[in-house]
């Protein structure tokens, strides 16, 4: 199995240099991939690529850039360019995004997110594989009016997509290669999520899909403490249908009862329960919950347990 962490960037500079040198030390402890999540104060796939251009051997993604208010043309060069930076080692990350995000910062109506995910899909897969479009859709065009340039021998970008819900599971079985669930305990994946997408994946003649899991969790020897700080951090999922449907599916009723949190022993066999359930890679979030001492902690154990 995979396994991997989140890098934020979250000061009013972005500290670039500071993301490197943990991307280095992931790299180090013997994690397989970094992830970065999209913001409005940084570009993910930029930062994925500069990044994995200054970590060789360390996978990069973004987990995942909102389809509203972008389009599969920007999106594709954006990760075509993270992609040869990389030399192939970029996974490019969509998600629907939440309704008062999307209509609060864009002034855009969150209307028809599925359908809208499908169309966006449909144009952007064959932008990766082959750099051209021709898309005419019913809320989306995509075109490439100039001839695209030949391929050259890179791997086509990996399309992931932050689904959890019935309808995005089955969109991204039949369009992308794997999905990108975060706060979806092993229940709800073995239960709910892993077989549709799977389904979906099948009937429509494809692979089986990747199931990257974002967990948040941390090492740590003061759980009590970690679990009351994720409690407040993570609440405001809590908020969003999606993940509060996830959260529920998982037997939970508060999104930080999702979080694995505590002792070496403890997260390892957590990582087993995910694994067990479907997930065919998992990429920790939040280890700087409990503080630095905690992070190494988590990203020693995590690194063995991928080197294992």
């Amino acid at each position: 199995m995979t396994i991997g962490v989140t890098l934020s960037a979250t000061s009013r500079q972005l500290p670039i240099d500071a993301t490197v040198r943990l991307a280095r030390e992931a790299r180090d402890a013997g994690l397989r991939s970094a992830w970065f999540g999209q913001s409005f104060s940084y570009d993910s796939p930029l930062l994925a690529a500069i990044v994995g251009r200054e970590v060789p051997g360390l996978e990069v993604g973004t987990s995942a850039i909102p389809v509203f208010g972008r389009h599969p043309l920007l999106i594709s060069s954006q990760a075509q360019t993270a992609q040869a930076a990389t030399g192939g080692r970029y996974h490019l990350g969509i998600a629907l995004g939440a309704r008062h995000l999307v209509e609060e910062g864009f002034g855009i109506p969150y209307e028809r997110p599925v359908a809208l995910l499908r169309e966006f899909l449909t144009a952007l897969r064959p932008l990766l594989e082959t750099g051209q479009a021709d898309f005419h859709g019913e809320l989306l065009t995509a075109t490439t009016p100039l001839p695209a340039a030949v391929p050259d021998a890179r791997p086509t970008v990996p399309l992931l997509v932050a689904a959890m819900g019935p309808q995005a599971l089955r969109v991204s079985g039949e369009l992308a290669d794997g999905i990108l669930p975060f706060l979806a305990g092993p229940r709800a994946l073995a239960a709910h999520i892993v077989p549709a997408v799977t389904a979906a994946a099948e009937a429509a003649g494809r692979p089986a899909p990747r199931i990257v899991a974002l967990v948040p969790g941390v090492v740590t020897a003061d759980p009590d403490a970690v679990r009351e700080t994720a409690a407040g951090a993570l609440a405001l999922y809590e908020g969003i249908p999606s993940y509060r449907r996830a959260i529920q599916l998982s037997g939970a009723t508060r999104a930080a009862d999702v979080a694995v949190i505590g002792d070496e022993e403890h997260v390892a066999a957590e990582v087993r329960r995910y694994r067990d359930a479907g997930a065919t890679e998992v990429v920790f979030t939040a280890t700087d919950l409990g503080g630095e001492a905690d992070r190494h902690r988590t990203w020693k154990l995590l690194g063995e347990l991928a080197q294992a």
